[in-house]
């Protein structure tokens, strides 16, 4: 599976040298992470904040994990039916969980997105979710200013997998007879990793 997820340099606490080429500006949706987690690592200490647990019920193959209020994951769950949103807490009970956990691209989405995988990160006992990426969802149309794809690519640091889901303006105005080409995308690459009926492990 690659690097040792437990002791590898952990990209938060480890100086990391980005290569801004390897980081385009251009509207890509999969990004691979520069020392991905794979799983929850020893010696991380949980944050004073972090998101509450939610019992839920075994079916869906996806649980959609929103970081903050706002974080847009009701419109990314409604892209398959096989998905559920569980809100802002990480889903609890039936064993491994799938999970995306969903951040908007501001300061506060992405700090928020920063906790919550510490938490994962720092993860004690039985029935961690499985956390499968995490997805940053555009906050603004265009490009992100410098200080915030500087910032986001720190977070997703701490995540197996980053992926984008640009500005969709139809959003905007409700609910739409069609699914807009680029959540289509997100979608399918999201289904891809979690296959129905299976969790990752």
């Amino acid at each position: 599976m690659g690097a040792d997820p437990v002791n590898s340099p952990n990209p938060w606490l480890t100086p990391q040298s980005v290569d801004e080429r390897s980081v385009p500006d251009t509207d890509v949706l999969v990004r691979p992470v520069i020392s991905p987690r794979l799983a929850p690592q020893a010696g991380v200490s949980a944050p004073a904040e972090g998101l509450p647990l939610r019992p839920c019920a075994p079916g869906p193959a996806l649980w959609v994990v929103g970081a903050h209020g706002g974080a847009g994951e009701s419109s990314v769950a409604a892209l398959d039916p096989a998905w559920a949103e569980a809100g802002h807490a990480w889903p609890a009970g039936h064993g491994m969980r799938a999970c995306v956990l969903v951040a908007r691209t501001h300061a506060s989405g992405l700090l928020a997105a920063q906790r919550a995988l510490t938490q994962w990160a720092a993860w004690r006992g039985p029935e961690v979710p499985a956390l499968v990426a995490l997805m940053l969802v555009a906050d603004a149309p265009g490009k992100l200013p410098k200080p915030l794809r500087d910032l986001a690519a720190h977070v997703s640091g701490g995540a197996p997998l980053r992926v984008d889901l640009p500005w969709i303006d139809e959003w905007r105005f409700g609910p739409q007879p069609s699914v807009p080409p680029a959540a289509a995308r997100v979608a399918a690459t999201l289904a891809s990793l979690t296959p129905a009926g299976e969790t990752p492990r």
